[in-house]
């Protein structure tokens, strides 16, 4: 049974003190996490969000739909000149991401911790 996604959005410092914008996901992520995924991502001000970390500590499953809505944010996010970083996914969907190419577009890492080194 799939779970509803939710997102919130925190805001956080890096190391060296610049604004990171957080997307936090909980739940299940698939063709109806469009809102959740890509609403809350496009209602983000693209002048000061500039360095956006993506956690999916919280996700259990992500299916191919998920997958394309991950890629379409990001593709839309390399439009708009942001850094994005991921952390929190699973040795399998790591293995995912990485075979369809979002590494292209972020860096993935296993902890928000070491997202934030990488900045």
């Amino acid at each position: 049974m799939q779970t509803d996604t939710k997102a919130r959005v925190e805001q956080l410092a890096s190391p060296a003190g610049h604004p990171v914008t957080v997307l936090r996901f909980e739940g299940d992520i698939a063709s109806t996490s469009k809102e959740a995924v890509l609403g809350t991502y496009q209602a983000l001000n693209k002048d000061t969000a500039k360095i956006i970390l993506l956690d999916f500590t919280k996700v259990d499953y992500i299916n191919s739909s998920g997958i394309a809505l991950v890629i379409q944010m990001l593709i839309e996010a390399s439009n708009s000149a942001q850094k994005v970083y991921a952390f929190g996914l699973s040795a399998h969907f790591t293995k995912v991401f990485t075979m369809v190419g979002i590494t292209k577009y972020a860096g993935l890492f296993p902890t928000q911790a070491e997202a934030l080194a990488a900045l």
